[in-house]
């Protein structure tokens, strides 16, 4: 059995044969001429070599249909996924957490072979930023889409609206503040996504998922909207994430009072910070190797904290027009605990790193080392999917999913911003480090020579920036 991955988090685990099926299906659906090539049967029992390179053909298999924009959005692609995700939350239903994710497990397969998996009616809480739940009664089999839309019902948000928020699996910090761990994909179920973490911890959050804050305008113009985006206004500045002094304090204070919440969102936007996502402390190589760093993503940019070796905080931004292009790579270290240590607890090391014109003619990699790169290059190429809308002249609510037949289809002017499942072999302690991904988010992918970085990771690994082609000199 092979464990799928989706933003660095277990989703679910399949076997060859399942895998295998699904090919076939794809293949029947689409032709062969569409559908990437399948690595092939073997006769013989498998080396611990040649599992290791079935498990990097699968992934990069998986990673190809997952950003081609037929199948990758194709029913029969996610449902796979969708179905996979409700197995492994049955068995853990039946026989505890840990019968999900052992290794081996003949009844998974059984069951998602089957497919008699029970779909039942179940409430979920949805929280919103100012710490309301909101409850809706949901299938357990229902998406994310689904799930988006009985919420956006259950508060009376117009349909033209929902598009412009999105779910967000997030955890909560001790300070009450939240973990961003990932947005939640298309192919998720996400009563199964945050239930099967068995952790009370995690939950789902209801967040507006634009940058600009131009389309705040859009999303004022309903009364439910503005209670919205004014609870998750007051929260970001309550939890520090946009910096306030005295005097925008007092004024902030003076328009609450009045209960004027849109002149409030208003002063908000000229403030530090409005607007960014802020990530938990974690380490870059920027300006020197092992610097403890704070990453904020907003304004068409990566915002750091970095505290220097001498304890000196120095900030510096890198302009998402001015990254070239990002790739995130993520391993698995062997485990070399202490005896009597569980196997398999080891966790997955990602990495973005993005190759930065720092000036008009020297190109530079910095990379972040932090459990949230994935969801870094999720916000990185959101970015820059809505600069490609206003450049086209395009319009925001044109970007959002509208429901074709009873089928949710994206607009032609922007793909979603995928998130690739990733592989993992059920041992891989007989190799050090196995790695597992260094393509997860789906772009439009370029031939793009290499650098002189000294990383071996090959041109189809990068994620090409197609807003860096319009810098001009201006830029530099």
């Amino acid at each position: 059995a092979y464990n799928i991955h989706v933003n660095g988090v277990l989703h679910c685990r399949v076997r060859y044969s399942q895998l295998l099926g699904l090919h076939e299906q794809l293949r029947k659906e689409y032709g062969a001429n569409v559908v990437p090539a399948f690595p092939p049967k073997k006769i013989f029992t498998l080396t611990p070599a040649e599992v290791e390179q079935r498990r990097e053909q699968l992934e990069k298999y998986m990673q190809a249909v997952r950003q081609d924009p037929t199948l990758g959005g194709s029913e029969t692609f996610n449902s796979f996924l969708r179905k996979a995700q409700q197995v492994r939350a049955h068995l853990g239903q039946l026989w505890g957490p840990q019968a999900a994710q052992g290794p081996g497990c003949q009844c998974c397969s059984c069951l998602q072979e089957t497919q008699q998996i029970p779909t039942e009616e179940v409430v979920l809480e949805v929280l919103l930023s100012n710490g309301q739940k909101v409850k809706v009664t949901i299938l357990t089999s229902d998406q994310t889409e689904d799930v988006l839309e009985a919420v956006a019902s259950k508060l009376d948000l117009p349909d033209d609206l929902v598009g412009y928020f999105s779910l967000f699996l997030v955890r909560e910090t001790k300070d009450g503040a939240f973990s961003f761990v990932r947005k939640l994909q298309e192919f998720e179920l996400p009563y199964v996504s945050v239930t099967s973490l068995h952790n009370p911890e995690f939950q789902i959050i209801l967040r507006k998922s634009y940058w600009d804050s131009a389309y705040d305008d859009d999303v004022m113009e309903h009364r439910v909207g503005l209670n919205l985006l004014y609870a998750q206004t007051v929260s970001d500045i309550e939890h520090g994430w946009i910096l306030v002094n005295k005097e925008q304090h007092r004024q902030l204070k003076s328009l609450q009072e009045k209960v004027s919440k849109k002149e409030f969102i208003r002063l908000a936007q000229t403030l530090k910070y409005y607007g960014y996502l802020k990530f938990d402390p974690c380490v870059t190589d920027f300006p020197e190797k092992g610097c403890h760093v704070v990453v904020s993503a907003g304004n068409n940019e990566l915002n750091f904290q970095v505290r220097l070796p001498n304890e000196q905080i120095k900030e510096g931004s890198f302009k998402v027009t001015r990254m070239r292009c990002w790739r995130v790579t993520s391993s698995v270290p062997m485990n070399n605990g202490p005896s009597g240590s569980s196997p398999g607890k080891s966790e997955v090391k990602l990495e973005l790193a993005f190759e930065y014109l720092m000036s008009k003619d020297r190109l530079q990699w910095v990379t972040i080392t932090s459990p949230q790169a994935i969801m870094l290059s999720i916000c990185l190429q959101s970015m820059v999917d809505e600069l490609m809308v206003k450049k086209s002249g395009g319009s925001i609510r044109k970007m959002f999913r509208r429901r074709v037949n009873g089928a949710l289809r994206r607009s032609d002017s922007q793909q979603a911003v995928k998130s690739p499942p990733l592989l993992d072999s059920p041992d891989a302690s007989w190799e050090p480090m196995a790695k597992l991904s260094s393509k997860l988010t789906s772009v439009s992918l370029r031939g793009i020579s290499h650098s002189s970085s000294a990383n071996d990771v090959g041109a189809n690994d990068f994620h090409g920036n197609y807003a860096f082609e319009g810098i001009g000199d201006e830029d530099l």
